[in-house]
Formats: C-alpha cells, structure tokens, sequence
C-alpha cells in the first residue's frame, strides 16, 4: 500500500503543469488567486512580513498596488494555470546611478499546498532571467532565519550570505535574525 500511494504521488506531480510569468494587469482570478495563497502563507509562517492574515481588502489593494510602481515586477508561478506562488522583482529608480545594475528579490512565496514541485526554483531561474534581460548583473534580497527551506533554496542556487541582522523583525515582541543575500548573474 505504502509503495503505491507513493507510485500514485510521484505521477501526480509528473503531471502537474508549471509556468512562470509575470503580471502585467491582475484578472479577478489572479487577484483571488494571489489573495487565497498569500493567506494560506502567513497562516504557514512564511507571509512575506505579514504575521497575521490581514482582512481581503487589505490584500487587494496590497496586490494592486504593486504593479502601479514601475521599477516592480510581479513574477508568479502557477500549477495548472492556477497562480500558486509569487516573487516581486525590484530594480532600483533611473536616478539611482550607482545600484542601477542590481535588481532585488521582495515578497516571495509559494502556497503551502503547492510545494515541492519546483515553482519556487522556477520563480528564482524566472528571476534571473528577467533581471539579466534587464541589464542586472547583482541580484539581492534579505529574509528572516525562520524561512529554512527558503535560506536552503536560494543557497543551492548560488546566493552568498553576506550579513545578518540580529533585529531584522520581531514576531510577537521577539526578535528574529534576518539574513543578507547576492549573487553576481
């Protein structure tokens, strides 16, 4: 029994579908989408920032607001069409010359239901991708110790932590370290 639930499991996976996209309007599906999954993050610990789930309204505007900037990008990754994750790729403003050749990865996630499958390392590849075609040669980002499985994924993609931050955040009045990370592209 044990060997066939694990066979039906391993099918199951080989036949979802993965993509990676980016957003450059959200659909009322998108927008339901990246609500419902961003919820089911924070509820799991990892809610990029997030510690409680914030009432819906909040989590539109949260969304709609990101696309109104135009140094974002929204990346998603979607299993079956369906968005199951996002990363926010940031490039610095025109007018800042000096860090004009690094893009920033902000807010990633993937759903809780909707890992182990490779999105979030899509999503990472999607990223540097878009920030080569961008004229980027130095991605960074910055998240909290909690974030295990996350440190452990952007290390085996090649990101070098290059500081910590013993304060980074407080979740429920304790601090939690947060970690600084490049890498050259």
């Amino acid at each position: 029994y044990k060997r066939f639930y694990k066979l039906m499991t391993i099918l199951a996976k080989e036949k979802t579908n993965i993509s990676v996209d980016t957003l450059e309007k959200i659909s009322n599906t998108d927008l339901a989408d990246l609500c419902y999954n961003a919820e089911q993050a924070i509820k799991a610990g990892g809610g990029f920032g997030w510690i409680t789930v914030p009432p819906r309204d909040v989590l539109k505007r949260y969304w709609n607001s990101i696309l109104l900037v135009n140094t974002n990008t929204l990346i998603v990754g979607r299993l079956n069409g369906d968005i199951a994750g996002s990363m926010q790729l940031s490039f610095y403003p025109p007018n800042n010359e000096a860090q004009k050749t690094i893009a920033r990865i902000k807010s990633h996630f993937v759903a809780p239901w909707a890992r182990g499958y490779g999105l979030a390392k899509a999503m990472i590849d999607y990223a540097i991708v878009k920030s080569k075609e961008n004229n980027k040669i130095n991605i960074q980002l910055d998240i909290r110790e909690t974030q295990t499985a996350a440190i452990q994924l952007f290390e085996s993609k090649g990101f070098i932590r290059w500081g910590e931050n013993p304060t980074y955040a407080f979740v429920n009045g304790n601090p939690i370290k947060g970690y600084y990370y490049y890498k050259n592209i």
